[in-house]
């Protein structure tokens, strides 16, 4: 009996997405399956900033590098909009301007541009006068706005790589060449299986030797500011330089968590870190927050919001620091490692990314997916 499809791809976050993006440049017939009526989970609920500086040095930034090339190659066919480009890393006491240093000289750094007091204020005029003692411009990133993305992605699968989508059906279980959905059996040669956050329904002990737990997030969307008022690209601030993989490598990091520990432990025990990009409309979307749980509850306290804003205010003079938006987002994460590709059966793959770095880091690994399932590109 013949194969429907060459692929069948369970998930349509940017995982999938980016799984039938490489499959579909080898001229494979993909079909995309997802529970949801559209991409609904941590693909949409990010910042949609696209990080290469500050990933964990190695396969990590190796895979943002490449994946924030493919952004920018497929953004423009796609019709989405690359809103701002770079990230500007601002060090508010002496020992993060000390990360900075150590993080420019290694090779991470090479492209990145360590920046005085005064040059780090030209450059973003709206940051706190009092607040900047340094910062770091890289020139790799890209912000696109997630919840237009997404779809923006599935339409350009469909329409230019004949890419199927089949929503609004959930996948009840996957053998190598079928997969069993609510709406009938779909035959393909292989599968590639993107769970998400749901480790209980598809391969649960595979996926269970990993020994993930998940990761809530709280996020805000900030009111429109004033056409003047426009970010260079996104901003950090010293909470970052100890959460990201990074700038944890470097021994400053530590110095400066010491310090963070004694003025900001709030913030630290609930994994606040700031990252503020802007919209289209003169919004900024700001976060974000870290609760690890085996099923997380849907809370999002006032008292995680008002820290995450208290320090977006010391770091920025908002025209408008209204919040028009809430919102929680859900992701699997591992002890120690950013992502997996796991091999259940023959022509059957798991694919995820243990950690908060999928929007970054997913184009590369679905063609590390691809060329394992179908051996390296041509």
């Amino acid at each position: 009996m013949g194969h429907s499809y060459d692929l069948a791809i369970v998930g349509a976050g940017i995982c999938g997405l980016a799984s039938a993006l490489a499959a579909a440049k080898r001229g494979k017939r993909v079909v995309i399956i997802d529970r949801d009526a559209q991409s609904n989970g941590a693909s949409v609920r990010n910042f949609g900033f696209v990080t290469v500086t500050g990933q964990k040095q190695g396969e990590t930034w190796e895979r943002a590098y490449k994946s924030a090339s493919i952004w920018r190659d497929i953004a423009p066919k796609a019709g989405i909009p690359v809103l701002h480009d770079g990230l500007l890393v601002t060090a508010q006491r002496p020992e993060a301007v000390g990360v900075l240093e150590e993080f420019a000289a290694t090779e991470m750094g090479r492209d990145c541009t360590l920046l005085t007091a005064e040059q780090t204020k030209a450059k973003a005029p709206m940051l706190g006068q009092k607040a900047v003692l340094g910062g770091l411009w890289s020139p790799h990133e890209a912000r696109v706005e997630p919840r237009q993305a997404l779809p923006r992605l599935a339409q350009y699968l469909e329409a230019s790589c004949g890419v199927e989508f089949r929503w609004s059906t959930a996948v009840t279980g996957v053998s190598a060449e079928t997969v069993a959905t609510t709406t009938g059996t779909i035959r393909a040669e292989s599968v590639i299986v993107c769970p998400g956050p749901d480790i209980a329904t598809l391969y649960p002990e595979r996926l269970a030797s990993y020994n993930l737990r998940l990761c809530k997030l709280q996020m805000l969307r900030v009111a429109p500011q004033p056409p003047e008022w426009k970010l260079p690209g996104a901003i950090m601030s010293d909470l970052s330089l100890v959460r990201y993989e990074g700038y944890t490598g470097c021994a400053a990091s530590k110095v400066l968590r010491a310090r963070l520990e004694r003025e900001q432990p709030q913030w630290l025990a609930h994994g606040i870190h700031l990252i503020v990009v802007q919209g289209a409309d003169g919004s900024l979307v700001v976060g974000d927050s870290h609760h690890y749980a085996t099923t997380p509850d849907p809370f999002a306290p006032a008292v995680v919001e008002d820290l995450i804003m208290e320090e977006a205010g010391r770091m920025l003079q908002l025209a408008n620091p209204r919040v028009i938006e809430r919102w929680t987002g859900i992701y699997p994460s591992a002890p120690d490692r950013t992502a997996f590709i796991d091999t259940p059966e023959d022509g059957v793959r798991l694919l995820v990314v243990s950690s908060g770095t999928g929007m970054s880091t997913a184009f590369a690994l679905g063609e590390e997916t691809i060329a394992s399932l179908y051996g390296a590109a041509a």
